[in-house]
């Protein structure tokens, strides 16, 4: 399994490199987050919502998405993708 993060800046002072870093570490994130400053990667996937996460399976195709907070006012997001994960990662 591989986790990459795309952050793609709302506002200026959400594209300094080093606050992001440092807000990464204070989440536990681990994984490399490239910065989407020119807002290239978020056109390529039609994005319209912040945040975004896709699910791409082994073979390279998008899976399962979520749009919006993931634990939103009560939503089960990060239950459901934690899910979807399992499944991606038991096929064969």
């Amino acid at each position: 399994m591989t986790i990459i993060g795309l952050h793609t800046p709302e506002s200026e002072g959400e594209k300094v490199v080093d606050s992001i870093r440092k807000k990464a570490r204070e989440s536990g994130l681990d994984f490399p987050i490239a910065v989407d400053s020119g807002k290239q990667n978020w056109d390529a996937w039609s994005n319209s919502i912040w945040p975004a996460v896709y699910l791409v399976d082994k073979r390279g195709f998008v899976r399962y998405w979520w749009y919006g907070e993931l634990n939103w006012q009560g939503t089960e997001g990060e239950a459901y993708m934690r899910g979807k994960i399992r499944e991606l990662i038991a096929e064969k």
